[in-house]
């Protein structure tokens, strides 16, 4: 099993910037397909970044284009960490973000790629 803990939500102005944190425990999540997704009251979630281990060593991102060049998904293996760095906040962007981890390989961008889940973290975008 792996725990995941999303940290980092807030409330910020249009325009600004906030980093959300997904802690991983449970496993070493390494070489999982890691990635970010949102939702709003109503709507199904939404996939936003994705992080995928390749063979060759490296990783592939994969972004939605709703955020692509705002948003930016790294991680920190010694910490067992991902993280989601946005900029330019809108106030579209306001919802419940939520970190999940997939199988080594798994595509990034697939919903059903994710077995984990974290609990999310509310993030309000308002002037």
């Amino acid at each position: 099993q792996v725990q995941l803990v999303e940290s980092g939500g807030g409330l910020v102005q249009p325009g600004g910037s906030l980093r959300l944190s997904c802690a991983a425990s449970g496993r070493t999540v390494s070489r999982y397909t890691m990635g970010w997704f949102r939702q709003t009251p109503g709507l199904e979630r939404e996939f936003l970044a994705g992080l995928r281990w390749s063979s060759g060593g490296s990783y592939y991102a994969d972004y939605a284009d709703s955020v692509k060049g705002r948003f930016t998904i790294s991680r920190d293996n010694a910490k067992n960490t991902v993280y989601l760095q946005m900029n330019s906040l809108k106030p579209e962007d306001s919802a419940v973000y939520y970190c999940a981890a997939g199988e080594e390989g798994a595509a990034a961008t697939v919903f059903s790629s994710y077995t984990f889940w974290g609990r999310g973290t509310q993030v309000a975008v308002s002037s």
